[in-house]
């Protein structure tokens, strides 16, 4: 048997709600059809922000304490509703699901590092699909920071992966120059990052904490692990599928 091809699915916040105030099963039904069709060649890890988004659709809490301690507690309610969508979803289309909390602590220690690279391996040899997110009721990095860009990042320069697939809300990178005129163009190809980082334009995403520095940065990081990173359109529907088949444009960092 040909060795299946291992991808990182980063999934933001933004692709999750499809850009509105609640999480969309239409979309987690579209990631499962796809991955239902690859799955013969293809063997998925996802890293998927979306706790905080389900949480408000649920609850308003009001608080003294700080902004990011809200979040926190915004994470744990919604962390357990986010997986039972994945898993509900999945389900129907035959995939196993399972949850994964991490923090980028853990990546810090040899320790953790192998018992995580351990511990994901038996899951998807046995078929099951990580579903990782991060710690955030322990840790405040993605709250403040990147979304999760650095911890799917992470995780996949971790597992080696074939392939990193960021999912986002633009079609990949543009040209600072084509935003600035109001037609955004997509840079097709990277190779020198010093160029593209004065091509990014400085900006945050609606329900997110990243915006497309954090997602450069993660790229940085599967860069300089040897793995491609493609940031492509989310909200698309089949957007994995069409990258691959390239029938639509997104940014292909090699």
């Amino acid at each position: 048997m040909q060795k299946k091809k291992r991808i990182l699915l980063k999934i933001g916040s933004n692709t999750l709600t499809k850009e509105t105030d609640n999480i969309s099963r239409g979309k987690i039904e579209d990631i499962a059809n796809q991955i239902a069709k690859l799955q013969d060649t293809y063997e998925f890890i996802i890293v998927s922000s979306g706790a905080i988004a389900v949480a408000k659709q649920f609850v308003k809490l009001e608080s003294k304490q700080k902004d990011v301690f809200v979040k926190q507690a915004l994470a744990s309610i919604g962390q357990p509703h986010l997986i039972r969508i994945y898993q509900e979803i999945f389900r129907e289309y035959g995939l196993l699901s399972s949850q994964c909390l991490l923090s980028y602590s853990d990546f810090e220690k040899e320790e953790s590092r192998i018992n995580i690279m351990n511990t994901i391996n038996v899951l998807v040899n046995n078929n099951y699909i990580p579903i990782i997110n991060e710690n955030d009721t322990v840790a405040t990095d993605e709250i403040k920071f990147g979304d999760n860009d650095k911890l799917g990042a992470l995780t996949a320069s971790l597992l080696g992966v074939d392939l990193f697939i960021i999912a986002t809300n633009t079609n990949g990178i543009y040209t600072k120059s084509s935003l600035e005129i109001g037609i955004p163009e997509t840079i097709k190809t990277v190779s020198d990052f010093n160029k593209l980082n004065r091509e990014v334009v400085s900006s945050k995403s609606s329900h997110g904490s990243g915006g497309m520095q954090s997602k450069i940065e993660a790229a940085k990081v599967t860069k300089d692990a040897n793995i491609e990173t493609w940031i492509v359109n989310g909200l698309e529907d089949n957007f994995i599928v069409n990258a691959m088949e390239n029938k639509v444009p997104f940014t292909k960092i090699k």
